[in-house]
């Protein structure tokens, strides 16, 4: 099993040290992460996993009230899966929405792109 500092944890999940204590401290990890003896975070495996589906959740623009929920819906283990099931598919239509307004931007774009491709292929 991975033990890792926090430092190590960091570098892998692409967070500061600052992140990792604060989700830490907001409720937003399963457990407290282990401590070595010299008391200094040790992170695993099954720590890292679940700091990178609250990363995916937080950077699809879950709110921290709606990550600590689901947090603590898996934490507290069987029986809730409707609960999760429910958090999970709206915020799965907020992410669409926010994908289907972002892939209209990009058409935008790819339409100014193609118009002034044209001008600069005429002029040279």
């Amino acid at each position: 099993m991975t033990s890792l500092s926090i430092a190590e944890a960091a570098e892998r999940t692409g967070l500061t040290a600052h992140t990792l204590r604060y989700y830490e401290r907001d409720g937003l990890l399963l457990h407290s992460v282990d401590r070595a003896p010299s008391g200094h975070r040790r992170y695993t495996d099954d720590d890292l996993r679940w700091i990178e589906m609250v990363t995916r959740l937080r950077s699809t623009g879950m709110p921290i009230r709606d990550v600590r929920r689901y947090t603590a819906l898996v934490r507290d283990g069987d029986g809730n899966e409707s609960e999760r099931l429910d958090l999970l598919l709206a915020h799965r239509e907020v992410v669409e929405r926010q994908l289907a307004e972002v892939t209209s931007h990009l058409r935008a774009i790819d339409y100014k792109i193609a118009l002034y491709e044209g001008k600069v292929e005429r002029s040279a």
